[in-house]
């Protein structure tokens, strides 16, 4: 690729190296295979992008997600035949796809499920994409290991019934240098990468992935052709492939049932991604004073426009028998910290506990010491796609947030520190951080920062109080003071001596942070 196709691009894109050549550089045949899907499906993801951003501009101009009308989907009795081989997933771990040790630790947890992400959790370059895909290939075959120095040995992966999904990126985000000149979908060079390197002989269950940060019903109609597609090309039967979709967008909760409809020979669950869905719901009221979230620790789990939608989740998903998965316990348990352990999991214990108290069938963790835990709050091995007496099908995706949790400065002090760390991290090439006891990923990120953007835009109607209760008007110039400050604040806590550039990093971290807030750059990348 040349300088000047270079500069067509985003920056935020994943790019392949300079020099990069397709035919020789991925897999023997993996090209020959890829550009045909990319011909018909890359210009389909396109366009749904370009939806995407007129809903949302809709949004903003006050014409907000609603119901679709009535339809097949929602007035007929069809039902998903459910595979056996997922039918227990009370706990699906999570983890970055990039770091087999993590990968090899979760798969050996005892956990039903384990998700190996390429996403949120993974740094977007093209290094930690390609050592996260030859790694889940690794994992589907049996075959991943990972040095253990204090025992001297390689460890593997254990022999266990756990069911093993990858979450592709999302249709949001594209992959360059791949096709000279030319954008590719992320989604689609995801999925053909790990479905075009398994041997299905070596599959211990069918071949499985994590659809993340739909918007539309419309958007399952490109992942159902893109599986068939491929399954197609493969010489797998139809209906092979099988997966699981996050809601994690405010559009696709009012779209739900039809999306599982349009998906039905492949899906087998939804999950809801709670903390990408309140990064949304932000962001697609962010016109609206009524809206400004308060600080993000003082917000229950059992939040109503959260347990809203878990309700309905659960009633769409048992009423057409798939499973209903809930989200994740942010809160770590730590092996130095008793006294953060105790609280981790006693938090871990009443979260779950609530999910499953409204029919979830299962939940998401982080870490291996969540597992008996979380398992141990559900059914096994499901709610046998139960469903509530009176179970409201149209109920409030927006109930007032009026008397939630306290809005204060020093949680966007919190917002302001958590999103220069992580963006540390990620420079380093993490996408998740541990940050004061917190497992934090982009979801985190994009809610601080939309956080302090919907303080800055509604200041004057809004009360943000300081410790004292006196009111704190976000303007542009308290939140570069804020950011100074609390850069400040962790570099004088880094142990020294420090390495040569890790300050200036920090800096970068700090720059970018700002710069996305005050450029309104929202989408999660």
């Amino acid at each position: 690729m040349t300088q000047q196709a270079e500069k067509q691009f985003d920056s935020r894109i994943n790019h392949a190296p300079l020099g990069f050549n397709p035919e020789t550089d991925l897999p023997k045949g993996f090209y020959k295979f890829l550009l045909p899907l990319h011909r018909e499906f890359t210009p389909r993801q396109q366009e749904l992008a370009k939806k995407r951003a007129e809903v949302l501009q809709k949004s903003h101009q006050g014409v907000l997600p609603n119901h679709l009308p009535k339809s097949e989907a929602t007035e007929t009795d069809w039902k998903i035949e459910f595979p056996k081989f997922a039918e227990d997933q009370r706990n699906q771990m999570t983890g970055p796809a990039d770091d087999a040790e993590l990968c090899v630790k979760m798969l050996n947890s005892g956990a039903p499920g384990v998700m190996l992400d390429l996403e949120d959790s993974t740094a977007n370059n093209w290094e930690n994409i390609e050592r996260g895909i030859q790694n889940v290939i690794k994992a589907l075959h049996g075959d991943l290991t990972y040095f253990d120095f204090k025992r001297e040995q390689h460890i593997p992966i254990n022999s266990s019934n756990t069911v093993t999904f990858t979450r592709a990126r999302g249709l949001h985000i594209n992959q360059a240098g791949v096709i000279p000149n030319e954008l590719l979908s992320a989604s689609l060079y995801d999925v053909a990468r790990v479905a075009f390197g398994v041997e299905k002989e070596k599959l211990s269950h069918p071949l499985c992935f994590y659809i993340p940060k739909s918007e539309s019903a419309e958007e399952a109609l490109w992942w159902r052709d893109v599986f068939q597609s491929i399954e197609e090309n493969l010489g797998l039967e139809k209906g092979t492939i099988k997966c699981m979709a996050l809601v994690e967008a405010h559009p696709l909760a009012f779209q739900m049932e039809e999306f599982i409809y349009n998906l039905r020979e492949h899906i087998i669950g939804l999950n809801l991604g709670r903390w990408d869905y309140m990064a949304s719901l932000i962001h697609f009221n962010l016109h609206d004073p009524n809206w400004v979230l308060p600080d993000r620790n003082t917000i229950p789990h059992d939040v109503p426009f959260f347990q809203n939608l878990r309700e309905l989740l659960v009633e769409i998903c048992h009423k057409h028998g798939i499973l209903a998965i809930g989200g994740m316990t942010a809160l770590y348990p730590s092996r130095v910290d008793s006294e953060l352990n105790d609280r981790a999991l006693k938090v871990l214990e009443v979260d779950k506990r609530n999910e499953s108290s409204v029919g979830m069938d299962g939940a998401w963790t982080g870490h291996p010491d969540q597992n008996a835990i979380a398992v141990a709050q559900f059914p096994k091995p499901n709610q046998n796609f139960k469903r509530a007496e009176n179970a409201e099908r149209y109920p409030d995706l927006r109930p007032s947030i009026e008397s939630v949790g306290k809005r204060t400065l020093n949680g966007t002090r919190a917002a302001i520190r958590t999103v220069i760390r992580y963006r540390n991290g990620v420079l380093c090439g993490k996408g998740a951080s541990l940050l004061d006891g917190y497992m934090e990923d982009l979801a985190t990120d994009r809610i601080y920062r939309l956080m302090i953007a919907q303080r800055m835009k509604h200041s004057e109607t809004v009360e943000i109080s300081d410790e004292n209760g006196e009111k704190v008007l976000h303007i542009p110039e308290l939140i570069t003071q804020l950011f100074d400050e609390e850069l400040a604040k962790i570099k004088a806590e880094l142990p020294q001596p420090l390495p040569k550039g890790f300050c200036a990093r920090f800096d970068e971290a700090r720059r970018i942070s700002e710069e996305m807030i005050l450029n309104s750059q929202f989408d999660p990348i």
